[in-house]
């Protein structure tokens, strides 16, 4: 059988680990075992706060509609109702910002709600 020595894999992927720990502070940039534990964390991290930020997003735009709503006579949740009830989809995102950047058109999609 033919002998496989694996140094030069191995310093790749220790190089890739050190590579992408580019900017980590103290020996978490420098030395393979503390760069690849602070990858995993940062990792992890950022997989969960990319759902975190979806959130939050979300949470933002149902703040500005129903600012809105409630300025011209209704609340969120009647007007949400209004939109499924009368079959106009129209999500959140874009109906915050119509809401931010055409008032006078977010105020036709909101009588068109409530009819």
């Amino acid at each position: 059988m033919v002998r496989v020595k694996r140094g030069v894999a191995a310093h790749k992927r220790r190089k890739n680990v050190i590579k992408a720990a580019k900017g980590f502070r103290w020996d978490r940039k420098s030395k393979f075992t503390e760069a690849k534990q602070a990858l995993m964390k940062a990792w992890s991290y950022s997989y969960r706060d990319r759902k975190t930020r979806k959130r939050a997003k979300r949470a933002l735009w149902q703040i500005q509609i129903n600012a809105m709503c409630r300025e011209n006579g209704t609340t969120y949740s009647k007007f949400i109702a209004g939109l499924k009830k009368n079959l106009i989809e129209l999500d959140r995102k874009i109906l915050s910002g119509i809401a931010q950047k055409n008032p006078e058109i977010f105020i036709k999609v909101l009588e068109a709600a409530n009819r």
